[in-house]
């Protein structure tokens, strides 16, 4: 069996562990547009704040290709011939596979803006290469412009916090996390990074630039010195959607992550699929899913039986001392009710349907708020445990006999 895998990242590798779970002897090709190993991407950003050396943040072992038998190909795939089962790649080079596996991920998102092209200074911030490259650009004393106030461009901002002179973050949006917060969160959140050092300029955004100056859409300007551009990300499927490929914002993959053409696998960022917490597909792309995803594609590519059955949505993520984790469907819309906790310096907000946790947000401590993100994968019944104890404080002693002899000894 000849498996092909087009990306190195995560989901790549895990795809690599897959396969060879069942198949030790089949050949495995990964085409990568990166001339690095795997590496996990929300790391970059500890690697430009000096708290991590580039070698800390690849996926796997540095023996892990040659160990697991793999050839890597450094090019881009740029088409398909599903029924040749070949790979066409932007030198030239055909690559033909028995099964495949799409691993492609997002490219930075970069909306055409007046005078961009006068920026000498411009990054997106999605990459290692692009962590080098603003390492290069920044002094002791650059003002930074970011573009964005999602997770991209917080994580930059926190990266380059004690590196430069000063930081601004932008946003067409009127908060911080926009995508994953409220609003009273997100304000917890926009306060504390104004408290580390970030500047923020919300509901407003650059409308074009002038060198090193950004007028914005109020009528203000901003001076700069590096412009980082953090606006979002689309995935990378324009090839397999030339190829007749089924296709909604992202690659549509059924449970067993197969996609519409036959022999071909899709995992990661560059998927969506169907999220228990929603009752629709969407894209989820985050870490834990990517992994999980990768990995179920490389056992079924080689034959297994695998399902991902349970996907949800989860973020996690710090600032200075100040966490948060969301998962699921966070929001009373469509008959869900919410449940609130607030403590010292915490809240909780836990969104349930049909007495089940869809999903919940939570500011603060959270520790063991693994346990919420079971019972929003597993759609547990909540009249299953003490919902109000577990709310106050995440362990097992809430949960009945019955569900904590299932959990810890595997009985029926």
């Amino acid at each position: 069996m000849k498996y092909v895998i087009i990306g190195n990242g995560p989901a790549a590798v895990s795809c690599i562990d897959g396969i060879r779970s069942v198949d030790t002897d089949g050949s495995i090709t990964v085409i990568s547009k990166e001339a690095h190993p795997a590496y996990f991407r929300p790391l970059i950003s500890y690697y430009l704040e000096g708290k991590s050396k580039a070698d800390n943040i690849f996926c796997r072992d540095k023996d892990f290709y040659q160990k697991n038998r793999v050839e890597t190909v450094l090019g881009e795939a740029v088409a398909i011939d599903k029924d040749s089962r070949i790979v066409a790649l932007s030198s030239g080079e055909n690559i033909s596979y028995d099964r495949l596996c799409i691993c492609t991920g997002s490219s930075p998102f970069v909306p055409p803006m007046k005078g961009l092209d006068t920026v000498e200074k411009r990054f997106t911030f999605l990459t290692i290469d692009d962590s080098f490259a603003i390492e290069q650009a920044i002094t002791p004393d650059s003002r930074v412009l970011i573009i964005g106030a999602g997770l991209i461009g917080l994580k930059c901002a926190e990266g380059l916090r004690d590196r430069v002179g000063q930081v601004t973050v932008c946003d067409l949006a009127p908060r911080v996390l926009s995508s994953i917060l409220d609003d009273e969160c997100a304000a917890i959140v926009q306060k504390h990074l104004e408290d580390c050092g970030i500047r923020f300029s919300l509901a407003n955004t650059a409308d074009s630039f002038d060198g090193g100056t950004a007028h914005m859409k109020d009528g203000s300007t901003i001076d700069f010195d590096v412009l980082v551009l953090a606006l979002g990300v689309r995935p990378n499927i324009s090839f397999f959607k030339d190829a007749g490929g089924e296709c909604g914002r992202a690659i549509v993959v059924d449970n067993a992550m197969k996609t519409s053409l036959e022999n071909i696998y899709a995992a990661g960022d560059c998927v969506e699929q169907y999220d228990i917490s929603f009752g629709d597909r969407r894209i989820m792309a985050l870490l834990p899913n990517a992994n999980i995803g990768g990995r179920i594609a490389g056992v079924n590519m080689a034959g297994g039986e695998l399902l991902f059955d349970n996907a949800v949505p989860m973020n996690s993520i710090g600032f200075w001392g100040l966490h948060m984790m969301t998962a699921g469907t966070y929001s009373a819309d469509g008959g869900a009710r919410m449940i609130e906790e607030k403590g010292e310096n915490t809240v909780k907000r836990f969104f349930v349907k049909d007495n089940r946790l869809i999903g919940f947000m939570i500011i603060g401590d959270v520790r063991s708020a693994g346990i919420y993100t079971n019972l929003v994968r597993s759609q547990t019944d909540l009249s299953e445990l003490d919902f109000d104890s577990l709310i106050k404080s995440p362990n097992l002693l809430p949960f009945s006999e019955n569900y904590r002899r299932k959990k810890l000894r595997g009985v029926v």
